[in-house]
């Protein structure tokens, strides 16, 4: 009873995450801007991390760990959300939920330069799969070039941001990490948004888009993730996680008729299916390897 809990968890986690790009149609209509909306998103969100964080009587991260965190926020994070945000103008919300998730093969294909990890059949499966995904999903043809590759670039950025932050995410909590960074990237997008002049909601429904992309699609699924993790554990966490882009699609296709073509959702079958891959190799490797030395990765789940 207690592990079908922290699936539900988990479920919710991934459910929530997924309504972010819809909230993001929502406030735009409201005449809001992206720099704004983030602003908002993340220093609210900031403010209720610190209360977790002092209910769980965690420490704040200080010195050379604090700096890193703060520079993981206020660069990447902030370039990977940014860029999140501003597909969703450009592109259907199902299509960017999607390709966002190429991060994993991205963070695959560094890992080996970088961190020098070895090579295996199954992420090279896991590869090629992710690349004839994308390669179908990406339509030149119905207007989404641009938002493509703005979330082709996210997920790039995102893996980026992981494979900088491995030696940070030892040594913090989750909650330690996902205060910081959220904070950070709140001050960024708060002097980005009052220097290009903040657009903040003009009517109430676009206020209560604007907290239902601080609630339900930030707060809710940090705090469900954290309470799910603990009970069923990373890996499984990160494998039940692939329902945030499932939620987006069919989200996206009832509240605004979007309606991806067959090709891309089997492009994004192959993207999620690469996805699915990466974490069965993760499940392996987690019975040779202390789970302490890899859990990294998926401390950055809480932070889409």
């Amino acid at each position: 009873m207690k592990r079908l809990f922290g699936i539900l968890l988990i479920a919710i986690s991934a459910a929530s995450f997924g309504t972010l790009a819809i909230f993001g149609h929502y406030v735009y209509a409201d005449g809001m801007d992206t720099f704004t909306v983030l602003f908002l998103r993340f220093s609210i969100s900031a403010s209720f991390m610190t209360v977790i964080l002092i209910l769980r009587k965690e420490h704040f991260p200080r010195g050379k760990i604090l700096a890193q965190l703060i520079g993981m926020g206020a660069l990447g994070y902030v370039g990977q959300s940014f860029l999140y945000m501003t597909a969703i103008k450009y592109a259907s919300a199902g299509l960017v939920a999607l390709l966002l998730y190429l991060y994993p093969m991205f963070v695959f294909i560094l890992s080996i330069f970088i961190l020098r990890e070895k090579v295996s059949v199954v992420k090279v499966i896991a590869l090629i799969l992710a690349l004839i995904g994308s390669a179908l999903t990406v339509d030149p043809n119905g207007g989404q070039l641009i938002g493509a590759l703005m979330a082709i670039t996210a997920a790039l950025i995102y893996s980026i941001y992981i494979i900088v932050g491995t030696n940070v995410m030892k040594h913090v909590s989750a909650v330690q990490s996902s205060t910081v960074i959220f904070a950070s990237a709140g001050v960024v997008f708060g002097m980005l948004a009052f220097t290009n002049g903040a657009h903040f909601p003009a009517s109430n429904s676009g206020w209560l888009a604007m907290l239902g992309i601080i609630i339900l699609s930030t707060i809710i699924p940090v705090v469900t993730f954290l309470a799910g993790l603990e009970i069923i554990g990373p890996t499984n966490a990160a494998m039940l996680s692939t329902l945030e882009p499932i939620v987006t699609v069919l989200l996206a296709a009832w509240l605004f008729g979007e309606k991806l073509l067959p090709i891309v959702m089997v492009g994004g079958g192959f993207i999620l299916g690469g996805r699915h891959l990466i974490n069965q190799g993760r499940v392996k490797k987690r019975k040779q390897q202390p789970t302490r030395h890899l859990i990294f990765q998926e401390k950055h789940e809480l932070h889409r």
